[in-house]
């Protein structure tokens, strides 16, 4: 592994004698990816959490059904990664959650993101087997991943009810953690009736009406989403949160002051982003605005990393890329909106705001 005895390095230090320290973790990279991917699947820092006091390695490999050797193994790597504690008790390790593992890699914490590692494990990662053709090709590599024509992105996304849910339970992760933030970027107290399209499982819906308790959200989205989220994720306490069903490149629109576009344009090239634009600008009152919430790349595209690989994944998996905020600028402006504003959040995502004269 990358992490071996330090080697200095100085000026005019020959070639010969150099380590590739950042190259060895980049090679391994997935590795890492794999270990986390894997200890959620076998449900390890779900029997820790439960457990409520420290297990060896054999009361762990029983309970998960894993061989013994297999788990010692897999509990070393995630002690390496800092995802588990240990302690010796009468010369037997001993294995407990780190705080983060509780809190972010357990199934029952609210701020878990178990749903959103099993998307990438099973989805994504399936996909990046493909990425030098997607490089080369310039297109979403589902039909090589699952055997699925991606003509329709959403029929492919969608590929099953199970696939559905899946992607549902990503995005309520998600914004589970990141949401407050971006609803509350820019002031929106002014905004009463709030329509977020593609609003998928409502949990950014949640944090707009637990942020600005004077409004109202409609979720718009796809007939057998609204019929899941209703089933799965938004309860009948959810009182100031409606549903409306349909394609938002197809079906009409409902009014509103403000349109919230969280993790949408990125699916889609310019051309469709402008026709989408468009057609919220044309539905939105006089004096409303549209929030798109996107992560933003450095506006030379030098970074941030993240962005950058997001941006890899949406050529793999989608239509679209991430932009910069001036990108989402010249595409707000098309549609005709004005006075554009964004706001960095200082996590994985970001907002944009643009108004529509009153």
């Amino acid at each position: 592994m990358a992490e071996r005895q330090e080697v200095g390095l100085s000026e005019g230090t020959p070639a010969a004698d150099m380590y590739p320290r950042k190259i060895l973790e980049y090679m391994e990279g997935f590795l890492v990816s794999k270990v986390v991917f894997s200890s959620c699947e076998l449900g390890v820092f779900d029997l820790l959490l439960s457990a409520e006091r420290p297990l060896s390695a054999e009361e762990i490999s029983q309970a998960i059904g894993a061989s013994l050797d297999g788990t010692q193994r897999l509990l070393a790597a995630c002690t390496g990664l800092k995802l588990l504690n240990t302690l010796q008790d009468n010369g037997q390790v001993l294995y407990s959650n780190t705080e983060q593992a509780s809190v972010y890699l357990t199934r029952s914490s609210p701020l878990s993101l178990y749903q959103s590692i099993q998307y990438s494990s099973r989805t994504i990662y399936l996909c990046w087997h493909h990425l030098t053709d997607a490089v080369r090709e310039g297109r979403n590599q589902y039909e090589k991943a699952f055997g699925v024509n991606s003509k329709d992105l959403f029929q492919a996304l969608y590929r099953s009810d199970e696939e559905m849910v899946k992607f549902m339970q990503l995005m309520n992760s998600i914004w589970n953690i990141c949401g407050k933030d971006v609803v509350t970027a820019f002031d929106l107290s002014s905004f009463k009736v709030i329509c977020d399209l593609g609003g998928c499982s409502g949990a950014l819906a949640k944090q707009c009406t637990s942020a600005y308790p004077e409004c109202t959200v409609t979720i718009f989205d796809l007939p057998k989403v609204v019929c899941t989220s209703r089933e799965h994720f938004v309860t009948e306490a959810d009182q100031r949160i409606s549903f409306h069903k349909g394609d938002f490149f197809k079906d009409p629109l409902p009014e509103g002051d403000l349109y919230i576009l969280a993790r949408i344009l990125h699916d889609w090239t310019d051309e469709r982003c402008v026709e989408l634009l468009s057609k919220i600008y044309k539905a939105c009152k006089p004096g409303g605005a549209v929030l798109l919430v996107e992560a933003l790349l450095y506006e030379d595209g030098s970074g941030p990393l993240t962005v950058q690989l997001y941006s890899l994944n949406m050529l793999v998996q989608t239509e679209g890329r991430e932009r910069t905020a001036a990108q989402y600028t010249t595409l707000l402006a098309a549609a005709g909106f004005s006075n554009i504003q964004h706001r960095l959040t200082g996590k994985i995502y970001d907002a944009v705001l643009g108004n529509k004269e009153a």
